[in-house]
């Protein structure tokens, strides 16, 4: 087997565009689940119609690409009617009411607008218009990228470097202690006169808001958007990636999500070789099983990880301890 090729397989998905988004969509989560306390299991359809808003307004209605921008920017509408739901009632809420976006894109009556079960394509082109890169690919060995990945990477990365700005100033400011006292004990929060509501909304539209921008990001680097790729699983991939990193840290997000596409990928390309090499009997494992075996191993490991440090590699165990109580 070629460790070289397996582990630089590996390096270029933990620092490429895929990492990036998924780390942006999982900043806006860590605002609702890690700061706020809010059980949302629809992140994804977030992600959804923020890359729809994009295609649909370029394709469907020949609209320029910021118009696109602020349709997805829409997307926080999705969660506003569930706020007032508390634990699993607002998880069973939120994946519900994903599902049913995900449904409504793909139906018959959408497909004029949506593509249907075929979804969109070719939408993205203003966006690597404007890329200022050279063609060519940019890097060393396994490690390298082409000009439009590597100009998504400058984008995503840089989205991420800025909510980690936007999310450090906020949770350190007055409005952000409210926040995490909404997380704490929402009751004692009220009793103290804050306006719970008010506090859930606002947190719900910057982590909305986020995870919209990061399906726009996914669509523009995919040039493609088809709604069963923006399934409940998604979301699971963003709380693994959040749990992996540390729920409530800065840099959680973004540490899960490298760890993630590192280990998800190191492990599909070791899987793949090992069978094509006989180490492992086509018999045993085939080469269609490899994406189910590798989430199992990734989730074996994931399970090992949360009885060490359940905190997560960047989370603080006394503020833990301190939470049980």
């Amino acid at each position: 087997m070629d460790i070289l090729a397996i582990l630089g397989d590996a390096s270029r998905a933990a620092i490429g565009p895929e990492a990036a988004i998924y780390a942006l969509a999982a900043i806006g989560l860590n605002m609702h689940f890690g700061y706020t306390g809010l059980l949302n299991f629809g992140q994804v359809g977030f992600m959804l119609v923020g890359a729809y808003g994009v295609a649909v307004a370029v394709t469907t209605f020949s609209a320029p690409l910021w118009a696109g921008v602020l349709i997805g920017a829409l997307a926080l509408l999705l969660g506003i009617p569930t706020l007032r739901l508390r634990a699993d009632y607002l998880a069973i809420t939120t994946i519900a009411a994903g599902e049913i976006l995900r449904y409504a894109y793909r139906s018959n009556f959408a497909s004029p607008v949506t593509g249907g079960v075929y979804g969109l394509t070719r939408f993205a082109d203003p966006i690597y218009a404007i890329n200022p890169i050279p063609a060519g690919r940019y890097g060393f060995g396994q490690l390298s990228f082409s000009e439009r990945s590597l100009w998504i990477m400058v984008i995503s990365w840089s989205l991420v470097a800025l909510a980690c700005v936007l999310m450090f100033l906020l949770i350190r400011s007055p409005w952000g202690r409210v926040i995490r006292s909404v997380r704490e004990e929402e009751d004692a929060a009220r009793s103290l006169g804050k306006n719970v509501f008010v506090y859930r909304l606002q947190s719900l539209v910057l982590g909305g808001v986020l995870g919209a921008v990061g399906g726009m990001l996914l669509a523009a680097y995919s040039q493609a958007v088809q709604p069963d790729a923006y399934n409940p699983a998604v979301t699971f991939y963003l709380y693994t990636l959040l749990i992996l990193g540390g729920a409530g840290r800065i840099l959680g997000p973004v540490v899960g999500s490298v760890i993630f596409w590192f280990v998800v990928v190191c492990a599909d390309s070791l899987l793949r070789q090992a069978i094509g090499s006989g180490l492992i009997p086509a018999s045993l494992i085939s080469p269609t099983e490899v994406g189910a075996v590798r989430f199992a191993l990734v989730g074996a490991g994931l399970m090992f990880l949360m009885i060490y440090r359940p905190q997560g590699i960047l989370g603080d165990r006394r503020e833990m301890l301190l939470g049980d109580r």
